[in-house]
């Protein structure tokens, strides 16, 4: 299937490389106007220049997501370029500290708690009124198997995809009525940059602790937010969609 997303505009966050850059070819490969905003503006502007040179429809704006103001202008430039806003997906976090409860410091969570769930809550934000005006939207907000399942330490990470999925959920019904739908992807281990601060060892166990015996690929990832995006989800609502290779399943 091509075009599973023409005629519709996306804006994504964190799109500056690994999940979200992966997301940002993906959606304007199936026929979307995408606006993709980072904090890491060279790797972006070089994105977008790739797929504008390959015909397609992209622009790259800075957007720090704990910044309301660049929501507002990333939004809003969907809609003077391409005249509207039917798709955003809250892909920007980071892993930040990785201390447990009793060393967690008030920096490390108070950073966490700003990029990861604040950013999500602004990204839903400016969508609203832009996808009421477009009769409906998609909203997809990027959790974790860590939202949902337990490990040790990482306080703040794990607290922040928790209620991410919660936030998803409330958005969801509260905005069924002016069918926007919103929805949680659970990616579990992703080879991207992110995973450069990890130690080997970490990864490589949760590598073989998933049944399927690997991480994914971004791109694979990217799939699962192309279903959401599209109009084959029109049914989909409140769901968290589990992309994690079989870990869960244990």
């Amino acid at each position: 299937m091509a075009g599973r997303v023409d005629g519709k505009v996306a804006l994504i966050s964190g799109g500056g490389r690994g999940q979200g850059a992966a997301h940002a070819r993906l959606l304007a490969e199936e026929g979307a106007a995408v606006v993709f905003g980072d904090i890491l503006d060279k790797p972006g502007e070089a994105l977008a220049a790739e797929l504008t040179g390959e015909g397609l429809q992209a622009r790259y704006v800075h957007l720090d997501v704990t910044r309301l103001a660049d929501w507002e202008a990333a939004a809003a430039l969907c809609e003077s370029e391409f005249g509207g806003l039917d798709i955003v997906v809250n892909n920007a976090g980071i892993v930040g500290s990785t201390a447990a409860v009793a060393e967690e410091t008030d920096a490390g969570w108070e950073q966490l708690i700003a990029v990861n769930q604040t950013g999500v809550l602004y990204g839903m934000r400016v969508a609203i009124e832009p996808m009421r005006r477009r009769g409906g939207g998609s909203i997809i907000n990027t959790s974790s198997i860590w939202g949902l399942a337990g490990t040790e330490e990482y306080i703040g990470y794990q607290a922040t995809k928790g209620a991410v999925r919660l936030m998803t959920k409330s958005a969801a019904l509260t905005y069924a009525p002016d069918k926007i739908r919103v929805n949680s992807i659970l990616p579990g281990l992703v080879m991207t940059p992110m995973l450069d601060d990890e130690p080997e060892e970490s990864i490589a166990e949760l590598a073989r602790t998933t049944p399927l015996g690997r991480g994914a690929e971004p791109r694979e990832i990217s799939y699962a937010v192309l279903y959401l995006a599209s109009d084959e989800a029109a049914f989909v609502t409140g769901t968290d969609l589990v992309v994690d290779g079989g870990f869960l399943a244990r």
